[in-house]
């Protein structure tokens, strides 16, 4: 079990990428190009791993090996997609395997691509990169709307009603985190390790402090308030 690239944590900031695969030449070049492209990398070289670090890491979008020791990569997907916690997060399955059979059992235990080995490095990133602006698109500059709220990653801009809202640099991430998923609940500690990053100790009471100064800014000019308190849980949007 290996870590690799910037520890920065928030959501944020860099996307996290889970990448799972035993053959260690592949894994290096792989893990190479991902920070390249902004992902904090996450390494596992076998299935059992892979399970540990997506409960530790909370990953972004998970490219996988099929054919791995301990626990299959098929396995691992299987598994991961029956979970409510993490069946939404992506997986991008790599295999030797090229056959249409093969290649529709992946996709039909949930894999949400299927790359065939050998295959374009490139091509891996390109893909990772739309898988990613389907979960994190903040990440790909893409408005975030909900309701009458409209948040630009790009210009650090809120709208609410198409009044400008001031928010401090703390209350704008954790409005980015609550309006990718909203509806989800996050908890305390969730939004400190998504937010504030892993490596940083904050009070959850800090949590409560910052959620109260984003909801006095998104009702600066009126309206209600969108930021749910879901006791003795977290917080959601809507």
């Amino acid at each position: 079990m290996t870590r690799a690239g910037a520890r920065m944590g928030a959501r944020t900031g860099q996307p996290r990428v889970l990448l799972v695969e035993d053959e260690p030449a592949q894994r290096t070049v792989l893990a190479y190009n991902l920070e390249a492209e902004g992902f904090e990398v996450t390494q596992a070289d076998n299935g059992e791993d892979a399970l540990v670090l997506v409960d530790e890491e909370d990953p972004d979008i998970i490219i996988l090996d099929w054919m791995m020791p301990k626990v299959s990569g098929i396995e691992v997907c299987r598994r991961l997609k029956m979970r409510p916690d993490t069946r939404g997060i992506p997986i991008i399955m790599l295999s030797a395997r090229a056959e249409e059979v093969d290649r529709i059992r992946g996709l039909e235990t949930g894999a949400d691509d299927y790359v065939i080995k050998p295959y374009s490095v490139l091509e891996l990133m390109a893909r990772a990169r739309a898988q990613l602006r389907r979960v994190r698109p903040s990440t790909a500059g893409v408005v975030l709307e909900h309701d009458d709220i409209r948040l630009d990653p790009e210009s650090h801009r809120v709208y609410r009603s198409e009044k400008v809202l001031k928010l401090g640099p703390t209350e704008f991430k954790l409005l980015v985190t609550l309006m990718e998923r909203p509806g989800r609940v996050f908890s305390r500690e969730q939004l400190l390790d998504l937010v504030w990053g892993r490596d940083i100790y904050v009070d959850t009471r800090t949590v409560d402090v910052h959620v109260g100064r984003l909801r006095k800014s998104l009702m600066q000019y009126g309206g209600g308030d969108p930021v749910r308190t879901v006791r003795g849980a977290g917080y959601a949007l809507g």
